[in-house]
């Protein structure tokens, strides 16, 4: 749990630091602006059909009597916005960290600065960026639908799909977000996708500490206007202190393995 507060304060921290800069505070917002805009209008649309939806999802249900009938498709209705939503909530952090990626290095690159810098720090142009971030983007929602789709077909277990299954999709769109909220410090140090994984696989409570708030603070309309650059500078200060773990670790695992071995 120590960790998971730690990522939760260094969200914090990122707010003090847009708050201290509010020039950069608007440079992060405007890609979430464009974003918002698009993914706003998937949101209202499927929040119309939603009916349709959960009738189309539990065809099973339609000769049951009318009041289970009624509890199976609102449930149905509430996994299908909820899985729905958390793709959108990764989807949004891809697409953002694709049309501001120049927006979000420039950020990374002053905050990284300020705390000591990035020696050898890799110059990436907008196009690779571009490119970079809808690959992983797509990669990660691809890989986030293994988790997703099996807790939809949960949410329909009476109780478990209305308590434990809400929990479990926060949990897991937090640790997709927080893969994407800590890309650019990764792509500055010619780090990829699989890379990032297995450096936060190892401190995954402290990307949860990171991930969950902003996944949270994101539901609220137009909250993410403010809460996704606060969330790429907490990115920031989270993958510095997930690598400078990983650092560590790896000289000792290193030494170990060129260790002799002993006689038992």
């Amino acid at each position: 749990m120590r960790d998971f507060f730690k990522g939760f304060r260094m969200f914090g921290r990122g707010l003090g630091i847009l708050l201290r800069s509010p020039k950069l505070l608007l440079i992060g917002a405007l890609p979430a602006v464009l974003t918002t805009a698009l993914l706003l209008g998937g949101v209202v649309a499927l929040a119309f059909r939603i009916d349709d939806l959960s009738t189309l999802v539990t065809p099973f249900a339609d000769d049951w009597d009318q009041g289970l009938r009624t509890a199976v498709r609102v449930a149905a209705g509430a996994a299908v916005f909820g899985v729905a939503l958390a793709i959108a909530m990764i989807g949004f952090t891809a697409i953002t960290l694709a049309i501001g990626g120049p927006f979000y290095e420039h950020i990374a690159e002053k905050v990284e600065d300020d705390l000591g810098g990035v020696p050898g720090a890799v110059d990436l142009s907008w196009w690779k960026l571009l490119v970079m971030g809808l690959r992983d983007g797509l990669l990660l929602v691809l890989r986030s639908l293994m988790f997703t789709i099996p807790l939809l077909i949960a949410g329909f277990v009476p109780v478990v799909g209305q308590t434990v299954v809400p929990v479990l999709l926060a949990l897991v769109t937090a640790w997709f977000l927080a893969l994407e909220l800590i890309a650019v410090p990764f792509y500055r140090r010619g780090m990829d996708l699989k890379q990032r994984r297995l450096v936060l696989r190892k401190r995954r409570a402290l990307a949860l500490g990171l991930g969950l708030p902003v996944s949270l603070l994101c539901l609220i309309p137009f909250a993410a206007l403010v809460v996704m650059p606060v969330g790429f500078v907490g990115g920031v200060l989270v993958a510095r202190e997930a690598l400078a773990d990983h650092l560590v670790d790896q000289p000792v695992r290193s030494m170990r393995a060129s260790s002799p071995g002993t006689l038992s």
